[in-house]
């Protein structure tokens, strides 16, 4: 079993409100994924409500939205995992760097868990890879969060900006190895 702590830092701390951060871990136990991410003060945070039947859903990065990488090591293909505080989510492939995204059609669901307090959000996903990547593949991973907060304003959060804008697709920032 492999776990990793994670805090994602803003790409710029422009308009964040005092003490805003996101912390959290994920876990690959064989090829059993679990992450949680926590973001903290989120009172000024458009958290969009839940929804009675969370679908697979485009453009969630358009809102709130945590997502994270996986890409098998020395590989150039990759996949995102979107999950919006809504309930709804998807998964894309890439073949490589932003190329050939489609939907990944290996899920017909990815439940995850919600759970929102006045000043904080918590959300935490477990899932079985096993139709993405063998149990003895060695998988990087990028984690971050896109945040809208009430006056319309959007931070970028991440492991790392290796980049000169906020760019999660960005093989440099997946820096986590499992």
């Amino acid at each position: 079993m492999r776990r990793a702590s994670f805090s994602l830092v803003p790409f710029s701390g422009a308009g964040l409100p005092p003490g805003a951060g996101i912390i959290g871990a994920m876990v690959r136990n064989a090829n059993k994924f679990t992450i949680r991410y926590e973001l903290l003060s989120a009172s000024k945070v458009a958290v969009p409500p839940p929804v009675d039947a969370p679908a697979r859903t485009d453009r969630l990065w358009e809102n709130t939205c945590f997502e994270f990488f996986l890409c098998p090591k020395n590989s150039d293909h990759y996949w995102e995992l979107n999950l919006s505080p809504a309930g709804h989510w998807n998964v894309y492939r890439f073949a490589s760097y932003r190329k050939g995204m489609q939907e990944e059609h290996a899920f017909t669901a990815l439940p995850f868990s919600v759970i929102a307090e006045p000043d904080s959000l918590v959300l935490a996903l477990e899932a079985d890879l096993t139709t993405l990547i063998s149990s003895d593949e060695a998988v990087d991973a990028g984690i971050s969060a896109v945040v809208r907060l009430i006056d319309g304003t959007f931070t970028y959060w991440a492991l790392s900006h290796p980049g000169p804008q906020p760019d999660f697709h960005l093989r440099d920032g997946f820096i986590l190895e499992f």
